[in-house]
This record gives structure tokens, sequence and C-alpha cells, in this order.
């Protein structure tokens, strides 16, 4: 069923005024605030409607109404209005930005405590690093029934494995395995590491014990390993300034997943696409220890063709405007340090591509 106008703006009214207060909200406060040319008699009978439809609830008889994840979802989607940043707040982040990135390690906290500094709640930081290649294989032969894969990255890190047989092999065997191996799998990312490749390389080798696909096998390991995105969070100590969090074992269950790498974001939702926001609120959210909470997150360019993000995660009574504002902002001013060093185009930095929203 869609809202009406006055429907609309008394769930706004609602949702505002919950945001502010955390105080569920009668029918007394929205006539007061003179938004509506209605009677406090009307105001509770829309009220008593948004109740049935789904946007409020009310949490005890005597009280007014707070907010279903529902009735937040249409507000972010199409009742909010969409904050801007003043001057001030705009310098003082350019300030901050400027000063994180100019010591380059750590840089990743550096922006997760700025972005929770900002907006009062606990932030994440999640950077997708370019895919990395193998710059050299040493296979060395330690005795006949043993060796080990140790492999340089393109990124200067070295992993390796130590491979116990069940069969003895010749040190011949293992040195004509590394010369093959740095003749065909250096250089390359994980999807080109194929089976045909592994098949040619095993056919050359004339291994008939399995050893090409054992080592193949720990290619792709390390391939793979090496652009899975780092996540940083930082803050989670914030939650205890929310009334929502008041009760110790809640705020605990929630900082123990954060602080614990608990996953924030769907799979299909890892890397945003351009200019992004994105808003999840309550039940829309991954994991059950966040069915409480919202999160919003913000895409960023990195360079090198990669794509990072910055987002908070907090209670559903969050001001959504405001933080989706300085997450954008704080986006753009990467992209704009990090990825292409052009500014974004006129505009860019007001726009709010929001989850669920089609306009």
């Amino acid at each position: 069923m869609e809202l009406s106008e006055r429907k609309k703006k008394i769930l706004a009214a609602v949702v505002d005024e919950y945001i502010r207060t955390a105080e569920p909200v009668g029918s007394k406060t929205i006539s007061e605030t003179g938004c509506l040319e209605c009677s406090p008699a009307t105001i509770r009978n829309e009220l008593a409607e948004l109740v049935s439809m789904g946007y409020l609830e009310q949490p005890h008889t005597s009280a007014g109404r707070v907010p279903t994840p529902q009735g937040y979802r249409i507000y972010v989607n199409e009742l909010m209005e969409r904050q801007k940043l003043s001057l001030e707040e705009s310098e003082e982040i350019n300030r901050s930005l400027n000063e994180r990135l100019a010591q380059l390690d750590g840089a990743m906290t550096d922006i997760g405590r700025l972005t929770s500094q900002l907006t009062n709640y606990p932030a994440l930081a999640v950077a997708a690093p370019a895919p990395a290649t193998i710059k050299r294989f040493d296979i060395i032969y330690v005795d006949a029934n043993t060796f080990i894969i140790v492999v340089m990255m393109s990124s200067n890190t070295a992993k390796s494995k130590l491979v116990p047989l069940p069969a003895s092999v010749t040190q011949a065997m293992i040195q004509k395995l590394s010369s093959l191996f740095n003749a065909n799998f250096t250089g390359i990312t994980d999807e080109k590491v194929t089976s045909a490749l592994i098949a040619n390389t095993e056919r050359a080798a004339d291994d008939t014990l399995g050893l090409t696909s054992v080592i193949a096998s720990f290619v792709m390991e390390v391939l793979s390993e090496s652009h899975a995105p780092e996540a940083f969070v930082t803050g989670e100590n914030r939650l205890l300034n929310q009334p929502e969090f008041r009760d110790p074992d809640k705020a605990h269950k929630l900082m123990s997943y954060l602080s614990g790498g608990g996953y924030i974001l769907p799979e299909d939702e890892a890397l945003l696409g351009k200019d992004e926001v994105r808003v999840l609120i309550g039940p829309e959210n991954v994991a059950d220890e966040l069915k409480d909470s919202s999160v919003i997150v913000a895409s960023y360019d990195a360079g090198d063709n990669m794509r990072g993000l910055i987002g908070v995660v907090g209670p559903t009574r969050m001001d959504y405007s405001a933080v989706a504002a300085k997450l954008k902002f704080l986006a753009d001013g990467l992209s704009k340090r990090l990825g292409g060093g052009e500014t974004p185009p006129p505009g860019m930095n007001d726009k709010l591509i929001i989850k669920g929203d089609d306009k």
C-alpha cells in the first residue's frame, strides 16, 4: 500500500525526532513541530495506521512510536533530506586526510580512526590489493621424500611450504620442476593457472608422481590469498555512547563480533560500484550480531584498478543523512588522492546512491 503524503510527513517526523532523542515519539510531539496542519487526533490515527502497516511500532502501551527497519528503509530511500557538509567540516576532513595519507605506514587503520572520529561510530576500512604474481620459484630438494616450495611474490613477500612425499623423488626431477615453474608460472595471476597449463607442465617434466599438481595447488593458494581484501575495524568502544547499547551484554556481543573480524557486508556487496553509498538496515545485514544495527559504507578508488570501502556500524537509530554525507565526502577525498588524481565531477559530492533507491 502506497503511503499518502501526510503519512510520509508523519513518518519522517517520527524518525527525525527519534534519531534526535532516542525516545519514543508521541502525537503531541509531532503536532508541536508544526510540520502538519492537522489535529493531534488525526495524527494519532495516522500513527496507528503506520503501526499496522509495519513502519512504526509501539514499545509499550502507554509509550509513543519508534521506527521499524521497514520504516527506516523508506525514510532512507525517500524521505530524509540529503545533508551537505559545511565549509568548515569539509576543510577539517581534507586536512585530516592529508595528514593521515602522508604517513604511509598504517594508512588504512588511520583512515578507519578518522572515519570513527568524524561519525562517532565504529568504523571499517577495507582495501582490496592489486592481484600479486609470483616473481620466482625456488623448489628445494631436501631428501628423497621431502622438498620445499619457496615463492617470491611481486609484492616482495615470500611464501613457503614443506611437502612430504609417500614415494621417492630424485633431485634432478625437483630441479626440472623448478625450471618449468619459473618458465611458465611467473608473472601470471591465478585465473591464468589453468588445467591445461598444469597438464602441459606435468608432461614436460615427465612427472608421474603428481608433484606438478601439488606445486600448482600451492601456487593457486598463494595467488588467491594475495588479493583477498584486508579489513580494519576501529572505534568499537564508541558503541557504548549509544543508548541502545547501555545493556553490557548487547554491547559486548556486537563489540566482540567487530573486534574479531566478523564479516560485515554480504559477499555480493563486498566491493561497491563507483561513487556509491550503501545502507544496510537491521535484518538486511549479513550476520545475526548485526540484526539490531545499521551499516553504511562508501566506495572509493584506491588506484591501480583497486577499490576500497569505508563505513560505519551503529544502531538503527542512526543519523543516516549526516553519516552518509561524511562518508561520501571522505570517499571522494580518498579517490582524489589515491586514484586517478582527479577531482570528482561537479555535483558528485552531493550524490548518494542508496540501496533500494530506484530514483
